[in-house]
Formats: structure tokens, sequence, C-alpha cells
């Protein structure tokens, strides 16, 4: 398996029987042809040649934080998304599970007086249930996953908007501030750094740190290779010894862990929560891995190419603001964006494949 061909977006491919397959030609262009996020980074670079062009804002040191910020929570869920497509699932839960995290927590901290620490575990540990449950549900039952995950999302919103509304008579959690551990906590998941006069939320740190991560372990480690394997094709990898169950529940798992990243930062950052936080995004996040170049089909993309997305909708989310436009035109720009990722990548990925043979 070593010497074998390394097919589009990762995994292996073994030579024919018989004989040794002619290995294709590796230069540059080959190289670009059959990476997934190559059509990201071309829109990332039109992306911020325009608007650089079109407000001087945009260049600016605090406008570079500005859209950073903007897409820097949206890529840490992006990369998880990705991994999760490339498998072949969808996840619609993956919104609504950071308020719902950071409603356990922010309720253990400001009604029940536990340090923070300890509420961030008890979140997280609720995150990967529901994200293993989502993933064995999914296996044991063989519904695509879209109906599943569609099933948890409503019962967590029910569950975030009946529960808080019970314990705090509104829709929010506050008080954050006032709880043991809010500093140290703070300090890891809402701090800023400071780059030459100009804030950065630690939160694009903890997102370009995931993006290389999720990187190595996609394309590098067996369970990257059993990522594309199971994505492409179920059947197969199973075949070959694969265990698919067990892959795909890690894959869920992870959604919900990057959502539990997430969902502390925003609880930690903001000092409270609001129930209904977070619906709606899931589609944000599909949108960005698409963008990156995963195929709705699974078994191709990369998660390189979803932060490049994600950056995307930060860069242009935000300057549409500097330029003073309306923000309606943002979901025209995310319709056209959607639509043209679908095409290109579906191009790409059919190039790949003929140059693979």
């Amino acid at each position: 398996m070593a010497d074998a061909e390394t097919p589009p977006g990762g995994g292996t491919a073994t030579p024919p029987p018989g004989g040794t397959a002619t290995p294709p030609p590796r230069g540059l262009p080959y190289r670009l042809l059959v990476r997934p996020e190559i059509g990201a980074a071309l829109g990332a670079l039109l992306v911020f040649a325009f608007f650089s062009l079109t407000t001087g804002r945009f260049l600016s040191a605090l406008g570079v934080a500005t859209w950073l910020d903007d897409a820097s929570t949206l890529g840490i869920m992006a990369v998880a998304v990705a991994l999760l497509m490339i498998g072949g699932e969808f996840d619609l839960s993956a919104g609504v599970m950071t308020a719902s995290t950071a409603l356990v927590t922010a309720l253990l901290a400001t009604r029940w007086g536990w340090n923070v620490w300890p509420a961030l575990g008890v979140s997280l540990l609720f995150a990967l249930a529901v994200g293993a449950l989502n993933g064995w549900l999914v296996m044991r039952t063989g519904l695509p996953s879209f109906i599943v995950t569609l099933g948890t999302f409503l019962a967590l919103q029910g569950i975030n908007l009946g529960v808080t509304r019970q314990i705090t008579g509104t829709v929010q959690v506050s008080g954050m501030r006032s709880a043991a551990g809010y500093s140290s906590a703070g300090s890891v998941f809402a701090s800023t750094v400071d780059i030459g006069g100009t804030r950065y939320q630690s939160s694009v740190l903890w997102w370009l740190g995931l993006t290389a991560i999720a990187a190595v372990v996609l394309l590098r480690t067996r369970f990257g290779n059993w990522t594309f394997a199971v994505g492409g094709s179920l059947p197969s990898a199973r075949a070959v010894g694969v265990p698919a169950v067990w892959t795909k529940i890690l894959l869920f798992m992870t959604t919900a862990g990057a959502a539990w990243i997430v969902g502390s930062m925003n609880v930690l950052r903001f000092a409270g929560v609001q129930a209904n936080q977070g619906v709606g995004l899931e589609f944000q996040y599909i949108i960005a891995a698409v963008v990156g170049g995963c195929l709705l089909t699974g078994g191709f993309g990369s998660v390189i190419g979803a932060s490049l997305g994600a950056l995307i909708f930060g860069m242009a989310r935000q300057g549409i603001v500097f330029a003073r436009w309306n923000n309606d035109w943002f979901m025209l720009f995310l319709g056209v964006l959607l639509l043209a990722a679908v095409l290109v990548n579906n191009a790409f990925a059919k190039r790949a494949e003929r140059v693979r043979r």
C-alpha cells in the first residue's frame, strides 16, 4: 500500500492485478488539478482582491482582525463538518449543538455554583454522547444521516428552549463572569492576542491549529484513509476490513466536539448564551465545506479547503459591511457561491479521476 497511487482528496489505491500501475505525472499542474481545495483558494483570492479594491477598511489592521474573527468559529465547525462529509454523512444538529453545550456550561456554573472547568467537562461529555448516539443510530438503523440529525436538531432545540425557560424564566442564561474559574477558562477559550497594536481573538489560533491537526489526520493517518474509504464506498470499505461503524461514530463525535469548542468560546466571550443560538448555522458549515471542495456524495474533500470556505464567508460578510451595502446581499452571495462550488467541485473531481486513470 505504501507504493500505491494517491487518489484525489486522499486515501490510497492499489495497482491493477498482474502488473504495476504507471505513475502519473507529478508536476505542479497535476498536483493542483487533483487538490479539492484549489477552487476555494481561487475564490478566496478573488473575494480578497475585490473587497481590497472596494473599501479601504478591509485591509486595515482592525478590518483584518474583524473578518478573521468572523471566519474563525465558522472555520472550526467547517473543518469538522468537512471530515464528516468526506466520510459520507451530514450533521444538521451541529449548529444547535453549539448552543446546547454552552447552555449546559452556563446553567451548571451560574445556577448550581459549579466551577467553570468541571462545567465545561460535563458539557463536553454531553456533546460527545450526542455525537456518538447520532453515529450509532445512522449505522444501526441505516437511515440517512440527514433524517437522524434533523431529529436530533429538533430535539435539542426543544430541550434548549424548554429547559432554559423552566429554570430561568427566560430564553437566556447570563452571569458567567461571576462564576468560579471564569477567568482561567476565558484565557483559554476567549482571550485576545495583541499583534502590532491590534487585538485578535484566540479563536483564530484555535481555527488554524485545528485545521492543521485535521489535515494531518486526514492525509497522513490510517483514520484518514478510513474516512475516505467509508465515504467513497461503504461496502468496499467493509470488505477490506475498515471498521466502518467506529469510523463514522468517531466522525460524528468530532463534529460534536467542535461544536463544544465553539459553544465554550461563545459562552465565555459573551458571558452568557441564548437558547436559540446557532440555529441555522449548520447550513453555513455545510456550504463552507462544499465551497472548500467536499462533494455531497462523500469520499472527496479537504479540511484546508473548508477553512478557505469559511475565510471566504468571513471576508464577504464583513466586506459587505465595510462597503456599506445592504446585508441582504450576503444571502444572494451564499446562493451563488453554493451553486458555483457544486459545479466546480464536480468538474474537478471528474477531471482528477480521468488523470488518475
